[in-house]
């Protein structure tokens, strides 16, 4: 039978799909909710727990265990003509599991944020939707360019960021990730951008040594709160203690729909702490 389309997903494995998809699995929180924004709601037949927008939407849908651990018994029971995956949030076994059994599996892997307009762009074709997700790509875009646009002088004179992402251990991310070009696009210099790992591990006491100028402790994938700013407070230099602040972790790290508006409320809150910075 001739395939309905032939592409290769982000990280260069090649998809084969009969027909255009009606029943799909995401594996990926951020991409579930990207599905009812491209008009693709009604194929999805099972997502992750973690997969909590849009809430209304998603109250029936059935759930398939978690990112990292996902039932793939379950997942072969229904059949999905796509699973929608990604490389960092999804364990590569599973991923091949799937595909070893037949399923069709679109894996994502966006570093940067036209890395994830573009992976937009692909899951639109594959979802046969390339209509909508121009659409999307369009306002992502233009939310970028205004956010670029206001920057003026801190496009040059950037601010050095700390952001930790998780706590015993601590760990931030280097400049091959997607929050470290968020931050890139928003002003910013990663302290870390530099480190060999994708995600190093570190300290509180090595961070100051990189001389921050703010410190941003996102609540998700750690849920950093209240209580963890106010030990980070005790743990820095004084000056610096005065320029820690949370952030929304979906905004930093979740692309697709989210990205029109997250990463806007994120600019605009990064704004405010730098003009008190000043």
């Amino acid at each position: 039978m001739a395939s309905w389309l032939q592409f290769t997903d982000d990280i260069g494995l090649r998809v084969e799909l009969e027909r255009p998809p009606k029943h799909v699995v995401s594996l990926v929180p951020s991409w579930t909710q990207t599905l009812f924004a491209l008009d693709a709601g009604e194929m999805l037949v099972a997502a992750t727990r973690f997969c909590v927008e849009p809430a209304e939407a998603l109250a029936t849908i059935p759930k398939i265990g978690g990112t990292k651990n996902p039932n793939l018994r379950e997942i072969a029971k229904l059949k999905p003509d796509l699973v929608i995956a990604n490389a960092e949030e999804n364990r590569r076994e599973d991923i091949e599991r799937l595909r070893e059994q037949g399923v069709p599996v679109l894996t994502t892997y966006p570093r940067t944020v036209p890395g994830a307009v573009e992976s937009i762009l692909r899951m639109g074709r594959a979802l046969d939707r390339e209509s909508q997700a121009a659409a999307l790509a369009r306002d992502i875009t233009l939310a970028v360019s205004g956010i670029e646009a206001g920057l003026g002088v801190w496009s040059k004179l950037r601010l050095r960021v700390f952001c930790p992402i998780w706590k015993k251990p601590w760990m931030t991310f280097n400049a091959d990730t997607y929050a470290h070009d968020v931050l890139r696009m928003m002003g910013f210099n990663n302290v870390y951008a530099a480190a060999g790992e994708r995600y190093p591990r570190t300290t509180v006491e090595e961070a100051v040594e990189h001389r921050p100028d703010i410190v941003l402790l996102p609540d998700e994938p750690y849920e950093f709160d209240q209580g963890d700013l106010e030990e980070m407070k005790g743990m820095l230099p004084p000056a610096l203690g005065r320029r820690v602040l949370l952030i929304s972790g979906r905004d930093l790290h979740w692309y697709g729909v989210h990205m029109v508006d997250g990463l806007r409320a994120l600019n605009e809150r990064l704004s405010r702490l730098r003009a008190a910075v000043v």
